[in-house]
C-alpha cells in the first residue's frame, strides 16, 4: 500500500475520516466515499444483469469516463449468515449492484491497484 499515493487521492476526492477506515490489512472506503469519488470524476456506470435468482445475483458494471472504460462484476449470495453466503440480506440484486459499482469506481480511479476496497464488497469489510 503506497501511503503517499493514497494521501494524494484522499485529498483529491475530499475524503474525510468518515469516508475511510482501516480493516485488518486493507483500507476501506465507505459507500459515501465511493459516491463522492464517482461525483468528482463524473464516472458513468451502466449495469447488465448476468444472473439473478432469489438467493444469488451477478451484475456486470461498465464504467466510463471520457475514453477510459472498464468492466467488472459484483455478486451476492444469500446465506443464513456471513459464513455460508456473502450477505444475510434478501436484497441480493441490490448488493450485487453496489459491489459492482464500488469495484468499477475504485478501479477507474486507481484505488484498487493500491489495495483499497469498498465496504460493500464484502460483509467482512463493514465498519465495526
Amino acid at each position: 500500500m503506497n501511503k503517499d499515493k493514497i494521501a494524494v487521492l484522499y485529498r483529491k476526492y475530499n475524503l474525510t475520516k468518515d469516508d475511510v477506515f482501516k480493516h485488518q490489512h486493507y483500507l476501506i472506503i465507505t459507500r459515501q466515499g465511493i459516491d463522492k469519488i464517482q461525483a468528482v470524476e463524473q464516472i458513468s456506470v451502466n449495469y447488465e444483469v448476468v444472473r439473478c435468482e432469489p438467493e444469488f445475483c451477478v451484475f456486470k458494471a461498465t464504467a466510463q469516463k471520457d475514453d477510459k472504460r472498464i468492466e467488472t462484476f459484483g455478486s451476492a449470495l444469500k446465506g443464513q449468515g456471513f459464513k455460508d453466503g456473502s450477505t444475510n440480506s434478501w436484497y441480493v440484486a441490490e448488493m450485487a449492484e453496489k459491489r459492482a459499482m464500488s469495484r468499477a469506481v475504485l478501479k477507474m480511479t486507481g484505488f484498487y491497484e493500491l489495495g483499497v476496497f469498498g465496504e460493500d464488497e464484502s460483509e467482512d469489510f463493514k465498519k465495526k
